[in-house]
């Protein structure tokens, strides 16, 4: 202990225990920015993220590389990023706050849209391929592993050959949006889960729903 305290001394700044690191978690909505992108089914990363802090009665700040909120939940400081780099580039935003907040690898969710998935479903994993998906791509190249939470939510796959681009760049039908009113809520609680009950209590609770 007194080592550290002269460390403090030295530096002229906190030096953090590992039992204080362990208490910080990033959670990271993926999106594209602009009015356009807003309501588009690859936002849904962003809107997971908005409901989040909203639930928590925070806010976010736009500051170096995205919009960032910062709150506590049980002892926990959370920091909730929505990259502004725009979807292709999101993982110079995540190492760049994940350094900064000296966050570890296990105490960071990544919020994507999934192809692969029902429309509505969702899957939480610990690691895992992109799966096609650029925005995981470039957060997987800037680690150099794909061993990192991600939470995908399903949007489906109702598009034509050719179509993808246009599908998930394209806004919520009316049928969709009354059923993401429910669908949200349960997302913003698998966030909270992760963060309070940890990464496999939340796979079992959530997985599947």
């Amino acid at each position: 202990m007194q080592i550290l305290l002269f460390l403090k001394k030295l530096f002229g700044k906190k030096i953090e225990t590992q039992e204080e690191i362990m208490k910080k978690f990033l959670i990271v909505g993926l999106g594209n920015i602009g009015e356009k992108y807003d309501n588009t089914r690859h936002n849904i990363g962003f809107k997971i993220a908005d409901a989040f802090v909203k639930e928590n009665e925070e806010s976010f700040s736009t500051e170096k590389l995205g919009d960032i909120a910062k709150l506590k939940i049980k002892g926990k400081t959370v920091f909730v990023l929505k990259p502004n780099t725009y979807m292709n580039l999101s993982g110079k935003a995540v190492l760049y706050w994940m350094k900064k907040e000296n966050i570890q690898m296990e105490n960071i969710l990544v919020v994507t849209d999934d192809l692969n998935i029902d429309f509505g479903k969702v899957r939480i994993k610990g690691k895992g391929s992109a799966g096609g998906h650029n925005g995981l791509k470039d957060i997987q190249d800037k680690f150099n592993t794909g061993t990192y939470p991600r939470f995908r939510f399903g949007v489906g796959a109702d598009y034509g050959r050719g179509r993808q681009v246009d599908f998930v760049l394209g806004t919520w039908s009316k049928e969709e949006e009354s059923v993401l009113i429910e669908r949200i809520p349960m997302s913003v609680n698998a966030i909270t889960s992760f963060i309070t009950g940890g990464l496999s209590n939340t796979m079992n609770t959530f997985n599947g729903k």
